[in-house]
C-alpha cells in the first residue's frame, strides 16, 4: 500500500493526492502534523528516502530560522527538531515497497511507482 505523508494546507501534497487519485492508485494518508512521527519513524523514513536529513527539512519555515538556522546540529538533532515540529518535515512523501521518495514533482511520482 503506498502511504502519503500529508499537509491539507500544501498545494503540493493536494496536488500529489489527486494524481494519486487520477491514476487510481490506492494509498493510505498519513496525517504527519497531527499523526507526528517519532524520531525512529523519521530516521526510518530517511533510510527509505536515501537522503540525509538537512534534506528533509523546510529551511525557510519560521521555526527552522528563528530556532535552528546556522546552528551546526548533528544528524540527531536535525531530526529531533523535525519529531519536535514536524511542520519542518518536507512533503509530500510518497512511500512504496520500502522505498520514499519527496513527491514536489509529480512526473518523479509517477516514475516511482511504475
Amino acid at each position: 500500500m503506498i502511504q502519503v505523508y500529508h499537509n491539507p494546507r500544501c498545494g503540493k501534497s493536494r496536488s500529489c493526492l489527486a494524481f494519486l487519485d487520477e491514476s487510481k492508485q490506492e494509498y493510505e494518508i498519513i496525517a504527519y502534523l497531527t499523526d507526528t512521527p517519532s524520531f525512529d519513524d523519521l530516521k526510518s523514513l530517511l533510510k527509505k528516502l536515501e537522503i540525509q536529513p538537512i534534506d528533509l527539512v523546510r529551511i525557510k519555515e519560521k521555526i527552522w530560522i528563528e530556532n535552528y538556522k546556522g546552528k551546526s546540529l548533528t544528524n540527531e538533532e536535525i531530526i529531533q527538531a523535525m519529531a519536535d515540529h514536524p511542520i519542518l518535515i518536507e512533503r509530500p512523501i510518497v512511500v512504496k515497497d520500502g522505498k520514499a521518495i519527496i513527491g514536489r514533482d509529480l512526473d518523479r511520482v509517477a516514475s516511482f511507482l511504475d
